[in-house]
């Protein structure tokens, strides 16, 4: 995983559970689902590239 893609998850991840704290204050059940999704998002390409990386070790193991 490069550091721009690591540093967009984050940021992504930040976002999301931000969005969900403005939802949650202001009782705005809306937000909170947008903020729940961006924050899974993020959460599932952080997966992805963990096990592209660690195909990626596999393959180096048997070179």
């Amino acid at each position: 995983m490069s550091f721009t893609d690591k540093v967009r998850n984050e940021a992504d991840e930040l976002a999301g559970k931000t969005k969900q704290a403005v939802g949650r204050a202001t009782d705005n059940e809306s937000l909170v689902a947008k903020g729940e999704a961006q924050e899974a998002a993020a959460d599932a390409r952080k997966a992805a590239e963990h096990v592209k990386d660690a195909g990626k070790d596999v393959r180096d193991a048997f070179r």
